[in-house]
């Protein structure tokens, strides 16, 4: 999560993170004539045999939502299934790379002749229908119509074969006749405008990698809100050399009609320009560009186990806002370790310096075993549970990704952090030592001291938990509960004569928690103004 907040591209498919995968069959087309589907309408006989078919040719049960909207539809038009029907379902050829139909077989008690249905890639079925002449213009021109309208567009043809034939080696040995085209609307998640958007201010490059038409991605981009200036598609890339993909991958943004293989070339295309990648898959074949990607995620409700195996995270909604929700989430984690890294920095220069004081100027000892356990027992749960608890940045999300090779504690918040503690130490160092000058009793100052630094403490936690106004910051629970446990046992400690004796302290009055307060809040002041006008260093601070 951490690394993904530092992706600069975020690869995605279309179909079911970008839209809802819930498909349904809105357009029929057969000979230039066309069907929208009406709720209670009677499919005419023509449009009734394309769909027909594409139910002979689709999973009886099935996980897909087009094969399940085939046989939605089909049952509301009274087409019974593969199965109930009284077929048997005798040979099957499933979709290949170089074929992108699935073509199913059936005999039929009822017909003379096996029945063979197929329905896949438009393409695909006009090569299996040897279309010639005007035909495959005619065909890609009514495919453009309808993916222009952001259907996913569909095939379907049929053909015969003698009962006591042999079984083909490919589907390409049937007569295929060409039937129709099937329209289906998967609507985009309403959401994922917005998910876009966010990523675009935040620096990081959204890309489309879908099987489907150009056309359908491209109006799917557009209404995802994509760069839909370049595209490239599968047939793109096979006639591409590395050096040329790597090129052309710095500025596309939609890769239509690509094979789950070929995502591993755009993943090493865009590895190989220096990005930050993550990647979406839920297939057998997404695993190598998953294992390839900087981060690969997995599909959690529709994604195989290969695919969840091989993926650095496992998305359980499907969902691309929850892929940029993780992207927050990472900035934020690393955002939170680099306020933890400069108060831990900060808070220990004054206990060091306060702890050598006595012996490069012959002052008493201000610290002993025990007040250093109380300032660890403060300053552990601060680390490990306050900056945990961080919101996230209110700038975070409009900033560019980091640099991965940037170290996780440059110079300039180690300067940061060495000048708040700098300033604690001078502060209480001379709230220790006035107070000596002017007779205050050992224990009385020692008290006074160590009161200071908690109340300074204080201070750098807040000055580092923002960087912008930390008293405006997001409200953290955790830190005031820290903060008041931190109070309540001070208070006993010095109200308490037993365990004030145990720490050597003296009463405190009055004007001496003036004194502490005084501090805590002008180490707060100076310390804020300092982060808004030495912004170098404070944003280092605060990321």
């Amino acid at each position: 999560i951490e690394t993904l907040g530092a992706a600069t591209v975020l690869c995605t498919d279309k179909t079911g993170t970008l839209t809802r995968n819930l498909m349904t069959i809105i357009e029929l087309r057969v000979g230039g004539e066309r069907w929208r589907a009406v709720a209670g309408e009677i499919m005419p006989e023509p449009f009734k045999s394309v769909l027909e078919t594409g139910v002979l040719a689709s999973a009886e049960t099935s996980f897909d939502p087009m094969e399940r909207a085939f046989h939605t539809l089909g049952a509301a038009q009274g087409i019974a299934g593969s199965a109930k029907g009284g077929r048997t379902l005798k040979w099957e050829y499933p979709l290949r790379p170089e074929l992108l139909a699935v073509t199913t077989v059936w005999d039929d008690p009822r017909a003379d002749r096996l029945i063979v249905a197929a329905k896949g890639a438009p393409e695909a079925i006009a090569e299996l229908c040897r279309l010639s002449g005007p035909q495959p213009q005619a065909l890609e021109a009514e495919v453009k119509e309808m993916a222009g309208a952001g259907m996913r567009v569909l095939a379907v043809a049929q053909a015969s074969a003698p009962r006591q034939a042999p079984r083909p080696s490919s589907p390409r040995a049937f007569p295929f006749e060409f039937l129709g085209l099937v329209g289906l609307a998967d609507p985009l998640r309403p959401n994922v405008p917005a998910a876009v958007a966010e990523c675009r201010a935040a620096g990081i490059r959204v890309l489309m990698i879908t099987g489907d038409h150009l056309a359908t991605a491209l109006k799917i981009a557009e209404e995802a809100g994509l760069e839909t200036r370049e595209a490239l598609t599968g047939s793109d890339l096979a006639a591409m050399s590395d050096e040329e993909l790597r090129e052309r991958s710095r500025h596309s943004t939609v890769f239509a009609r690509i094979m789950p293989e070929e995502k591993l070339r755009i993943v090493e295309a865009l590895k190989a320009n220096g990005e930050i990648v993550a990647m979406t898959g839920d297939g057998v074949n997404d695993a190598p560009s998953l294992k390839a990607a900087h981060i690969g995620i997995a599909m959690g409700g529709r994604g195989t186990d290969v695919a969840r195996e091989a993926a650095s995270l496992v998305l359980l909604d499907d969902d691309f806002s929850s892929i940029v929700a993780a992207v927050r989430l990472g900035r934020r984690i690393y955002d939170n370790l680099k306020k933890a890294m400069a108060y831990i920095l900060a808070v220990h220069v004054p206990i060091a310096g306060l702890a050598l004081l006595p012996l490069l100027f012959g002052l008493p000892l201000i610290f002993a075993p025990v007040h250093i356990a109380f300032l660890e027992m403060v300053i552990d749960p601060v680390c490990s549970i306050v900056f945990e608890a961080e919101e996230v940045e209110e700038a975070a999300m409009r900033r560019p990704p980091r640099d991965p090779r940037e170290p996780l504690f440059p110079l300039p918040r180690i300067l940061w952090s060495l000048y708040q503690g700098g300033l604690v130490l001078i502060l209480v160092a001379a709230v220790f030592a006035l107070s000596l000058r002017y007779g205050v009793a050992e224990a009385d100052a020692r008290a006074l001291a160590f009161t200071t630094l908690i109340a300074t403490n204080a201070g750098l936690v807040f000055v580092n938990r923002s960087a912008r106004f930390s008293l405006f910051a997001a409200p953290n629970r955790a830190l005031w509960w820290v903060l008041g446990s931190t109070a309540a046992i001070l208070a006993v400690v010095l109200s308490i004569a037993p365990a004030r004796d145990l720490f050597a302290f003296g009463p405190l009055h009055g004007d001496d928690l003036a004194i502490v307060a005084a501090c805590g809040l002008g180490v707060l002041a100076l310390l804020e103004f300092s982060k808004r006008h030495f912004h170098g260093i404070g944003r280092q601070s605060a990321g």
